[in-house]
């Protein structure tokens, strides 16, 4: 397949050669797009039988006859939760359950197809800041090819996610501070030592594994679409990728009618997409003093926020922030009533429903598929979040 890079701002393009980090000319991240539209036939098809991702190879930057680098990661469920549902009202609400990819997130998508794609172009070294769940991902898939990862972390980030990049092999930096830091000194160490920098929208294709989110879910759904979808957000590249996704598959007729409201979820001590959207900004402020026992959600200063917000405004949808003893009550709550292990992001995304419920905005009749990012055992160092 081929394919080529856009600058998400100025719209300077360029090939794939290379790996290149963020637009030349005005420092906003490239999306790969596929000009060629020969490549996705009109009628639509069942997708390779293969499980997981990577039986959507048309649909991603993958050469003729390539490999990819992959751990068995895609192909999660979707869970009802009847009890929950009928205790809050939200009768066709469904979860998609990230938390049992191969390494216990949703990064697991994203950090196979990076590191598909630096492995293909010789790459030895990767480096990447982390919350915890990219900096687990980037090991295992690192180890996978036989790259070596050192990844970048803040020190009170939950000790099970730490002990996973050692298990697999990554090279672990603790910095006091938060994300943001680590990713000054994770672009710092690529600038020295010529490692390949995975951070967050810094590299095109984490995005175009995301978007498998989106691919699988209209799979799942028969082909249609869901009226809306609750996503925490940090970094926002699942709901930016799930937004690509629909818009490409509505593109070549493969779905039709409107597209799902997306609804980014935020903590309510690090909100700054909540805040843009709420101002009616294009972009978001960095947020000072992030602090959220939902480590994923703590990313002040988004590199995706302009994606972000214009995906919640072109789908009608919104952004809620949540506060940390809500999102602990909600994934103790849904631990007790039905044995799904929420990692405290995906504790938040079903508090937000919830609200949402409560306010009108999202109707008791409507379909609603609310995403967990990652398992909870990962987050869990004293026997489990606070109990409501």
């Amino acid at each position: 397949m081929d394919w080529r890079l856009e600058c998400v701002a100025c719209g300077a393009a360029r090939g794939p050669e290379g790996l290149p980090t963020v637009c030349d000319r005005c420092g906003q991240p490239w999306l790969v797009r596929y000009p060629d539209r020969t490549w996705l036939p009109a009628e639509r098809e069942e997708p390779a039988r293969e499980h997981g991702m990577w039986r959507w190879r048309r649909f991603l930057p993958l050469a003729e006859g390539e490999a990819p680098v992959t751990l068995g990661e895609g192909g999660t469920p979707l869970l009802a939760l009847p009890r929950w549902t009928a205790r809050h009202g939200l009768g066709r609400l469904v979860l998609k359950d990230e938390g049992v990819n191969p390494t216990g997130s949703f990064k697991s998508r994203g950090l196979s197809a990076a590191i598909t794609r630096a492995a293909a172009a010789g790459v030895t070294c990767v480096t990447i800041p982390t919350a915890g769940n990219a900096g687990v991902a980037a090991a295992a898939y690192a180890a996978r090819a036989g790259l070596h990862a050192r990844v970048y972390a803040p020190t009170t980030t939950p000790r099970p996610l730490l002990s996973q990049v050692v298990s697999f092999g990554g090279e672990l930096v603790l910095l006091d501070g938060h994300i943001g830091d680590c990713g000054r000194a994770s672009r710092a160490w690529a600038a020295e030592s010529g490692a390949l920098d995975l951070s967050t929208l810094r590299e095109p294709y984490r995005i175009e594994g995301k978007k498998t989110l989106g691919l699988e879910l209209a799979l799942q759904w028969g082909w249609r679409l869901p009226s809306a979808i609750i996503y925490p957000a940090g970094g926002g590249t699942g709901l930016i990728g799930m937004w690509k996704a629909f818009r490409e598959l509505s593109a070549a007729r493969w779905v039709s009618g409107p597209l799902p409201r997306m609804f980014a979820v935020q903590a309510a001590g690090c909100a700054p997409i909540v805040r843009a959207f709420a101002a009616g900004a294009d972009a978001a402020e960095p947020w000072a003093d992030p602090w959220t026992a939902a480590s994923g959600l703590r990313v002040p200063a988004p590199l995706g926020d302009r994606l972000m917000l214009a995906a919640l405004r072109e789908s009608g949808g919104g952004a809620v922030a949540v506060a940390d003893d809500q999102l602990a009550a909600t994934a103790s709550e849904v631990a007790r009533l039905e044995g799904v292990d929420l990692s405290p992001e995906g504790g938040a995304a079903l508090a937000a429903a919830e609200e949402l419920a409560a306010l009108g905005v999202v109707q008791a009749g409507e379909d609603v598929v609310v995403f967990n990012t990652g398992a909870g055992w990962l987050y869990r160092e004293t026997g489990g979040l606070p109990r409501a």
